[in-house]
């Protein structure tokens, strides 16, 4: 860290907005307040609050006081999930205007032969995308010129309308955009005030629908994106931050407010993005690299897996029913949180989620309305969860209630025990989840057995364990901090600029064109270089860049990311290349040709300004060995095999570092639970996480 006291992260959520305040020292703090979602402020000043009352200084104090203040954000997504974007007119090539209905005749896996299943939602309708004369060729020479009148009736069209955002994406602008940028040009001129965004600039790599779809989506959420970032900024500034707020994006960087702006669609995944980069950092005392962290809250189920210290990213992906170009941090999201709510379908079979009963009005045991069953409530029935205990500081869980609506609504339906619905309702939870695990690991080519869990989010600990048992991983770590660890992931992140291109070129030792493939990777790694200047960073900061070349078998319509381990490619590392591509090729798909000749398509280049991380939490030594003493006993059952059994219970907060405790047994934190099942046991580390291994 700087000489700054401290950094500080803010995860803004759905229900509540957490806050992680680390110092020098290695302290760390974990804070929550309800999120606003009508005015983010008012829950960061409540946080701000908090943090001020527990620590003794002024919450203007700790602002001046921090080298970094970072957001994470769901304001762009909830904007794209509630369809509460701006309005948004789309100029494209003429013919073009349908592209994004068409969306390349695709439908989501599992409605593909579904006639029923509903279109798309339009983020732009059909009467604000209008058609502009002129045409680029895959060389990028101009076809035919540009019809500038058909821009002026657009944009006095756009006026009628009162559109807020325009989106601009032409056929090949990838390869020369002059086109995009005169229509630009126009637009703001004649528009003051309006968005305007182009498909080369939000994403230079060829796939018209994909460039068209990204940048609609981008004009859709930047005003948005916009406002929120002007108060927000203001907010700090009021108190007297000494460096501009920082930003989470997609991508697991952060950035300043004034490129946010710009660049809403790399903030969708903002929130979740974080959690990969603390789980590595969770994971490091213990020299482990593969990670797989699961993040389980009220309404969601988040998973992104990390081989050898890097985090799988996605490109060219549908994200709510919309193609998405840009890279993300690959997050697979499951309806399948502690609020999901357990039913019987039309064929009286019980299924769980992705209906939720989120915050308001919650699970039935949180007495505020809530009459159908959730994971919560079978958590509470099976004695994980005490009768009772107070949840958020104003939430007093009602176990009766909880019993008396699984019997009500399942088990008396079945014709089952209230534990026989309990166990069915965590099972079936837990299968989701391990399906969900699957897809990020084995459907990419990577063996779950390899990897640790890393348990996140409030109600990870008490099915995490579980889940390694489905998939064969034989470590789980859970931090003290569990509950807030997105924002735990926001102080650990660097600076991060990705920057895209373009170039079609076969990868024959005789068709090659290294001097240009050379040229293009300096032009990305300089625009990256302009991107951190302009942040304030320069060549004496730890800067590294990562090269990915997007490779496929010509003729082929998708292409393998490899990663490039060189800035530079001469002939010998150009076989290595292809040997490389060959490689992942066969990983992702089982096959591979290395007779067949390989075309490289796209370009990646991501510069990383990496900060200096605050200090890791260290829990004290205990000066005797010393048996974990149990707080109490509550009956639990495991299994639909099992009885119940008296169960011991330990405080987290009494525990010390190094002690170990068997399962059964449940370890209570500030914000989580975290159940141990037979045959597992859990030793507290110095470094604040529980290592929870199966037992001797």
């Amino acid at each position: 860290m700087s000489k700054q006291q401290y950094r500080l992260g803010i995860d803004a959520g759905g229900t509540f907005t957490d806050f992680i305040l680390a110092d020098r020292s290695g302290n760390v703090q974990l804070f929550k307040a309800p999120s606003t979602p009508q005015d983010g402020t008012i829950a960061i000043r409540n946080g701000l609050a908090q943090i001020a009352d527990a620590i003794g200084r002024t919450p203007a104090e700790i602002i001046g006081d921090c080298d970094l203040c970072i957001n994470g954000t769901t304001v762009a997504l909830n904007a794209l999930i509630e369809k509460t974007g701006v309005k948004v007119g789309l100029l494209c090539t003429d013919g073009h205007e349908d592209s994004l209905e068409i969306r390349l005749g695709h439908k989501e896996d599992g409605h593909r032969y579904d006639a029923s299943y509903p279109p798309a939602f339009m983020l732009v309708p059909r009467h604000l995308r209008r058609p502009i004369g002129g045409r680029m060729l895959s060389d990028g020479s101009e076809h035919a010129a540009l019809d500038e009148d058909a821009i002026r009736q657009a944009i006095e069209y756009f006026r009628e309308q009162d559109v807020k955002a325009v989106a601009i994406s032409f056929v090949w602008s990838v390869r020369n955009p002059d086109h995009e940028l005169r229509t630009a040009a126009m637009v703001r001129a004649a528009l003051p005030g309006v968005f305007v965004c182009t498909g080369s600039e939000v994403f230079p790599q060829i796939r018209e629908y994909t460039r068209t779809s990204t940048a609609v989506v981008n004009a859709y959420l930047s005003p948005v994106m916009g406002r929120y970032i002007e108060r927000i900024d203001a907010l700090f500034e009021e108190l007297g931050a000494q460096q501009p707020t920082r930003y989470f994006q997609s991508n697991g960087g952060l950035a300043p407010g004034v490129v946010m702006r710009e660049r809403a669609v790399n903030a969708i995944n903002s929130g979740p993005a974080s959690a990969p980069q603390a789980g590595l950092c969770v994971a490091q005392p213990f020299g482990i690299d593969n990670v797989i962290t699961v993040d389980m809250g009220g309404t969601s189920f988040d998973i992104t897996l990390s081989k050898s210290g890097r985090t799988n990213f996605s490109k060219d992906t549908d994200f709510l029913r919309y193609r998405i170009g840009v890279p993300m941090i690959q997050v697979e999201t499951l309806g399948a949180g502690g609020g999901s709510i357990a039913y019987l379908d039309d064929f009286g079979m019980l299924q769980v989620g992705p209906r939720s009963a989120g915050a308001n009005p919650g699970p039935v045991c949180y007495g505020k309305g809530g009459t159908e069953p959730t994971v919560t409530d079978a958590n509470l029935a099976l004695g994980y969860l005490a009768d009772g205990a107070l949840l958020g500081g104003s939430i007093r869980l009602n176990r009766k209630a909880a019993i008396d609506a699984i019997r009500s609504k399942i088990a008396d339906h079945l014709g089952i025990s209230v534990e026989r619905a309990a166990i069915g309702i965590i099972t079936l939870v837990n299968l989701n989840m391990v399906s969900g695990i699957r897809r990020v690991s084995v459907e990419r080519g990577y063996d779950p057995r390899d990897f640790a869990l890393i348990g996140a989010g409030g109600a990870a600990g008490m099915h995490v364990m579980r889940l390694a048992e489905e998939i064969g991983s034989q470590v789980v770590l859970i931090p003290k901090v569990a509950s807030g660890l997105c924002a735990y992931g926001q102080i650990l992140s660097d600076i991060r600029y990705d920057q895209l291109a373009t170039l079609p070129m076969r990868l024959d030792d005789d068709l090659v064109d290294l001097p240009l493939l050379n040229q293009t990777l300096r032009d990305l790694r300089e625009r990256g270089m302009t991107d951190l200047r302009d942040d304030g960073f320069g060549a004496d900061d730890n800067v590294e860049c990562l090269y990915n070349l997007e490779i496929r078998y010509l003729g082929q319509i998708h292409e393998c990311s490899v990663e490039l381990t060189c800035d530079q490619l001469d002939p010998s590392s150009l076989v290595a290349l292809r040997e490389a591509f060959h490689t992942r090729h066969k990983a992702l798909f089982s096959y591979s040709e290395p007779e067949s000749p390989a075309e490289l398509v796209n370009l990646e280049c991501s510069v990383i300004a990496r900060l200096q991380r605050p200090p890791m939490p260290e829990l004290p030594l205990p000066g005797e060995n010393v048996a974990p003493q149990a707080s109490g006993y509550r009956p639990m059952l495991f299994s639909a095999q099992s009885s119940w059994q008296e169960t011991p219970v330990y405080n987290g907060d009494r525990l010390q570092s190094g002690q170990t405790v068997q399962g059964p047994c449940v370890i209570e934190e500030t914000t989580t639970n975290i159940v141990v099942p037979p045959g597992w046991q859990a030793t507290l580390a110095p470094s604040a996480t529980y290592r929870l291994t199966p037992g001797d």
